[in-house]
């Protein structure tokens, strides 16, 4: 990979490599932009195949979030960090404290928070050696649950769109991904009286996960052929791509996964295969609407965080609506809302004020 190119084409600012040789930290933080304010994005620790995937990750990671965030309306830039590791065998103390002072040593620049691989307690451990950091339990905390929560609520806009009704009696939702989003769906939408398909690249907890919630279980690559109202992609990314299409079965793609289209002609074609596509950095992003909140001048407040994630609704009917009445695939009206806000807000920060 030409790391450059890399970054030009994906229109980033900063991308940071550290090495810990005592630890076996092997980290990467990619800084998108900075226009709305400091970069905001999570940590995910993961098992990468090879290098260039832990890049071309945290690349396309990180400028997701700058549009999440622009979309969300919060004073902040996009940025995302990730560990070349398995979360299951080589996390340990000495590794999480070693990443943190490479998030300090950014200086403010980057804000770092909860993702795949981690949870509330690894953040805890990360932030006796920095200050930048978002979601712990003293103060938003998990951010899965308000994750869940903006999904559930962009699915119902999607089903309005889609079938004239946002209620789940009688609907079969497809869940990929049982992890802390997507096994809280879940759990959301058997109470709203949804008929459940799920499954998990970790079958012995997937399929516990699957018993608790009463749902039918399918092995990973079953889940994208399956009869279902809705498909729910909880998992990792570009999964919506040439292999997959072909095989789709629902009226609806809503879920928390990042980075669901593998290119953006993909969502041209479930646009015209007439599948209602909820772009993923708006549906998932109640995560980080709750996490950003611990930014406000008052301090964090739940009742405030929770009111504009569950306003997520709305903001994915509005993209839709915008979508539909333009001819445009969905991610595309999406984009058109978080670029407008960047380069509106962006006059306004080309003025300098001294501190």
């Amino acid at each position: 990979m030409n790391i450059f190119e890399a970054m030009e084409q994906y229109g980033h600012e900063e991308l940071v490599f550290w090495y810990d040789h005592t630890t076996g930290l092997k980290a990467i933080v990619a800084i998108h932009d900075t226009t709305l304010g400091p970069a905001l994005g999570g940590l995910r620790m993961w098992p990468y195949d090879s290098e260039d995937d832990a890049i071309t990750d945290v690349l396309r990671l990180s400028r997701g979030m700058t549009y999440k965030n622009a979309a969300m309306g919060l004073d902040l830039g996009g940025g995302k960090s990730v560990i070349w590791a398995d979360s299951r065998h080589d996390k340990s103390e000495a590794m999480l404290r070693s990443f943190g002072r490479l998030i300090q040593s950014l200086g403010g620049r980057y804000i770092t928070a909860e993702d795949v691989g981690v949870n509330a307690d690894d953040m805890a451990v990360i932030a006796r050696e920095t200050e930048f950091v978002g979601g712990l339990k003293e103060t938003s905390g998990d951010p899965s649950p308000a994750t869940a929560v903006g999904v559930l609520e962009g699915m119902k806009a999607a089903m309005k769109m889609a079938f004239g009704s946002d209620d789940f009696h009688g609907r079969t939702v497809a869940i990929q991904g049982l992890g802390h989003v997507g096994s809280l769906l879940g759990e959301m939408l058997k109470e709203a009286g949804a008929q459940l398909i799920v499954t998990d690249i970790h079958p012995e907890e997937g399929k516990q996960v699957a018993e608790r919630l009463g749902a039918k279980w399918v092995e990973p690559q079953e889940i994208y052929g399956v009869e279902a109202d809705i498909f729910a992609p909880c998992a990792l990314g570009a999964i919506i791509n040439d292999d997959t299409l072909p095989q789709f079965k629902c009226k609806v793609i809503a879920g928390s996964a990042n980075n669901q289209l593998k290119e953006p002609r993909h969502g041209l074609e479930l646009m015209r295969r007439g599948i209602v596509y909820v772009p993923d950095y708006v549906i998932n992003g109640g995560g980080v609407v709750n996490v950003a909140d611990e930014f406000h001048r008052d301090g964090y407040n739940k009742e405030r965080a929770y009111a504009r994630v569950r306003a997520i609704g709305k903001q994915v009917g509005e993209i839709l609506t915008r979508s539909q009445k333009e001819n445009i695939p969905t991610q595309e009206a999406a984009d058109q809302v978080a670029e407008h806000r960047i380069r509106e807000l962006g006059q306004i920060n080309s003025t300098y004020i001294p501190e």
